[in-house]
């Protein structure tokens, strides 16, 4: 009988037909009985929740990594879809702080400084020290030199020093960059004065954003 049956298909083709028959099958039994992701463990939305509600200024990004200090894991569109669920606002930007509102929020005691180079009409290069205010955007002139040496750099802030007070200025801290004309004992001269330096990162403009802006415009309208 095993003689005369002719298969009509190659075995390769039964195979095949085998293989994806288990495939369905098995395909079937791990099937989730509901559809979509797992709901989020009920320790954890609470945890999310009390976050969220104890620091109004997080938003969903930042939930996900103060929780993983907790060793719970959890990813950012799940904070996101738990805080929306809830109501509350993912991203609340009303209430987060930058470096921008920071100094606006402090400009009547701010003060920023900073070194900028010209040419005379003769071609002699000089160095322009100047503050401004962060209030008033009143600069002030501190002087000029051919060559910034410390000495010079200290005398100058000496008289600035002086110069706030008679003006009435009540800043208590200055802004500058770690420009190596400023030598170490200005910062104590500003300090007996009440005045706490706040060093500038490095390649990082924006952290003097007024004095660099005032910088910019000085340029742009010197010929």
């Amino acid at each position: 009988m095993r003689r005369s049956l002719r298969l009509l298909v190659r075995p390769d083709t039964v195979l095949r037909w085998h293989r994806n028959l288990v495939k369905r099958r098995h395909g079937t039994a791990s099937r989730p009985k509901r559809p979509g992701r797992p709901p989020t463990a009920r320790s954890i939305r609470r945890s999310v929740l009390r976050l969220v509600r104890e620091n109004p200024s997080w938003g969903y990004r930042r939930v996900p990594g103060e929780l993983a200090t907790l060793d719970i894991k959890i990813a950012a569109s799940t904070v996101w879809e738990t805080l929306r669920q809830e109501g509350i606002h993912p991203a609340p930007h009303r209430s987060s702080t930058n470096w921008a509102a920071c100094l606006r929020s402090q400009a009547d005691i701010r003060l920023a400084m900073d070194f900028l180079e010209t040419i005379t009409l003769t071609g002699q290069r000089q160095y322009v020290l100047a503050a401004i205010e962060h209030a008033t955007r009143r600069v002030c002139i501190l002087g000029t030199t051919a060559h910034p040496t410390a000495a010079w750099v200290t005398q100058a802030i000496k008289n600035m020093a002086v110069g706030l007070e008679d003006v009435g200025t009540k800043a208590k801290f200055v802004i500058r960059d770690r420009d190596a004309k400023y030598p170490t004992l200005i910062d104590e001269i500003l300090a007996v004065a009440g005045i706490r330096t706040v060093l500038r990162g490095i390649r990082m403009p924006r952290r003097n954003s007024v004095m660099e802006r005032w910088v910019q415009s000085y340029r742009h309208k010197t010929p």
